[in-house]
């Protein structure tokens, strides 16, 4: 069958990449309108037909559908000839033309039918992954605000119309239209749809932003450093492209395959129509029992047993928030029998939360918290948040706060209850030190110091939150592969164990370097085990390369995440890496199936026709049967219910280091 590859289109304005996308109908898919045209076309001339109508009524319709369903495959086995190549769509229509050619309208009309309806389900297939991850790339604002370099005046214009050089306003909460460098401002600005980062990053003159990015309270002026077409974002579109266009590794052994036995379907069909009538057999009856060989020995179903499953899976984990890079990195998936995290990031999804409040100089804890609440109330920073929750948890009155001012990287500082209360770095606030501070930064959690009138008052130790069910999802990947998996991170050994404990992790390494995770993966493939890492996708990027397989947790568009992973969950839910594993597994189950289906069905037809009599219709109806009852095996991947795999219960929330501001 010809395959279908539609590509995908540029990313558009609009929700994060968590919206849903659009799916296309099928009506809107050329080859389903011409599978249509000519099923329309043969149920209306087969009536006709069987009736005994004269042949000037039935036919024009027959042509119609000769035409409608087997220029398409005709072209492309035409194309393929030029290459000096022959598939099986050349096969089909030379089979259908020649048995119209001994009269045999309503079976060759049959097998175009069956034929372009196998053709418009492997095309809706294809362009239903094309629309899983559409909704994947609506990051970059449709516009921007152009500064003019000699007046300064701001101009409306479309993002796309933006070049190299050009300088653009990006206001407080809006997102950048593209890569460039601040020329001007600070503000806090949310990376994660590109680099993953769980908490906002600093950005002032001279630091790299992205397009696509969330920017925080203050206003920037950015340099554009790159056509919007060259952008992370942009550079997705062509990596969702080459995802459609890529084969598994079965998908091209079995094409090699193809070659040979389409060459040798047409050596026998030759064979068995020459042979016979050399020995003076009847020409009506050799040439239609030659044209039944053909077309039930055609390896259509063969061909069609590897790509449908895949594409549906990468589909269907496209949908659930899950980009896979290809046909092949889905097929590999479900082949490890080792798994290896990571853990800021990974296990860990960088929601700050207030663990532990630390009194300093004889300060009451609950008082030093609700001063440091007040003086971020304010705040938009995600530390500030768990600040401010921390205190409405333990029942806090907040009082009013003024004079807020926020310098970024440094903290907050505010007029509270007539006492001038920072809150911030420790190494700001607290120049010489405070033993608290560190304790707490050596445990791997994150300290914040509040000063009340410029003396230390307590030091907040927080730490980030584990991700929802990544217990369970630890126990998921275990059932999957017979073996707990592995953390390699690079945090401190106290903060890596707690993790461990929390979500069920035995083996635990820590304090690597990205070469020491490297290392333990090569080690591990030497000793014949087949890896997986799972990774945030940039400081983890050697070992997501190194390994068998790679998923990289975190918003898609980092270019090490995008170069280095096989897949990326954009999601950030540590169910979807147990979940895509599990699919890859039924996929290559269904792989197998199939082949199974296809081989069988093929020997059993072409045994039938070489041994006794196999009618022509019968031929045409098994074998394109088998083809469509392949196809429609692989696509059922489509089916939301697929999706999941294990049980996967969000766990209560526990403690892991947080990023500090």
């Amino acid at each position: 069958m010809a395959s279908s590859t539609s590509p995908v289109a540029p990313p558009r304005s609009g929700p994060p990449p968590v919206a849903a996308a659009a799916r296309t109908r099928a009506a809107e898919l050329p080859e389903v309108r011409w599978a249509a045209l000519a099923a329309a076309a043969f149920l209306c001339a087969l009536p006709l037909d069987l009736a005994g109508a004269p042949a000037w009524i039935w036919g024009p319709l027959y042509a119609v559908c000769y035409a409608a369903g087997g220029w398409e495959p005709a072209r492309e086995g035409v194309r393929a000839l030029r290459a000096r190549t022959l598939d099986v769509d050349l096969l089909m229509v030379a089979a259908a033309l020649g048995a119209a050619a001994i009269g045999q309208f309503l079976d060759g009309g049959l097998l175009i039918v069956i034929f372009a309806s196998s053709g418009a389900l492997e095309a809706l297939a294809t362009r239903r992954t094309a629309d899983s991850v559409r909704g994947l790339l609506d990051l970059a604002p449709a516009r921007a605000l152009r500064l003019d370099p000699v007046t300064g005046d701001g101009e409306t214009v479309g993002a796309a119309a933006l070049r190299t050089g050009d300088t653009v306003l990006v206001r407080p909460g809006e997102r950048l239209p593209a890569d460039g460098t601040v020329l001007d401002g600070a503000s806090e600005v949310d990376q994660a749809t590109i680099t993953g980062e769980p908490l906002p990053v600093d950005r002032g003159p001279g630091d790299p932003v992205f397009a696509g990015t969330l920017n925080g309270t203050g206003s920037l002026k950015v340099r554009v450093g790159a056509d919007p077409s060259a952008s992370v974002i942009a550079r997705i579109v062509a990596l969702v492209e080459e995802a459609s266009a890529t084969k598994a590794p079965t998908q091209l052994f079995i094409e090699k395959v193809e070659q040979r036995w389409s060459t040798g379907v047409v050596v026998a069909t030759l064979a068995l129509l020459a042979v016979p009538l050399a020995l003076g057999a009847d020409f009506t009856g050799t040439l239609l029992r030659a044209m039944t060989f053909m077309i039930v020995a055609s390896p259509c179903a063969v061909v069609l047993a590897t790509m449908p499953p895949l594409l549906s899976a990468i589909a269907t984990a496209g949908r659930h928030g899950v980009l896979v890079k290809s046909a092949a990195a889905m097929e590999r998936l479900g082949t490890a029998d080792r798994i290896a995290l990571d853990k800021t990031g990974t296990l860990t999804e960088g929601a700050p939360r207030v663990a532990e409040v630390l009194p300093l100089d004889g300060t009451a804890g609950d008082r030093a918290l609700a001063l440091a609440a007040a003086a971020e109330l304010a705040s938009e920073h995600p530390l500030a948040r768990a600040v401010v929750a921390a205190a409405r948890a333990r029942g806090l009155d907040l009082p009013e706060a003024h004079a807020f001012a926020s310098v970024p990287g440094r903290g907050v500082s505010a007029r509270v209850d007539g006492h001038e209360v920072r809150v911030g770095s420790p190494a700001a606030l607290i120049p010489g030190g405070c033993p608290e501070a560190e304790t707490t930064e050596a445990a791997g959690r994150t300290a914040v110091a509040v000063t009340v009138d410029g003396t230390p008052a307590a030091v907040l130790a927080v730490d980030d939150r584990l991700r929802d069910g990544a217990p369970a999802a630890v126990a998921a990947l275990t059932r999957l592969t017979g073996r707990a998996p592995t953390l390699l991170t690079g945090d401190n050994p106290r903060a890596a164990r707690r993790v461990a404990a929390e979500t069920g992790i035995r083996d635990v390494r820590a304090g690597l370097l990205p070469e020491d995770k490297v290392a333990a993966v090569r080690a591990w493939q030497r000793d014949g085990d087949t890896v997986l890492v799972v990774g945030d996708g940039v400081n983890d990027a050697p070992a997501l390369a190194a390994a068998h397989t790679g998923i990289a947790m975190g918003h898609v568009g980092s270019d090490l995440a995008m170069e280095s992973a096989d897949a990326v969950v954009v999601r950030d839910e540590a169910a979807a890496v147990p979940a895509v594993v599990a699919l890859s597994r039924r996929a290559r189950r269904l792989v197998v199936q199939n082949l199974v289906i296809a081989t069988v069905c093929i020997a059993g037809l072409v045994t039938w026709d070489l041994v006794g009599h196999l009618p022509l219709p019968l031929g045409v109806a098994g074998h394109e049967g088998s083809t469509i009852l392949v196809a429609l095996n692989g696509v059922r991947l489509l089916r939301d219910r697929e999706w999941g795999g294990p049980a996967l219960p969000a766990t209560d929330d526990t403690a892991a280091p947080a990023v500090p501001r």
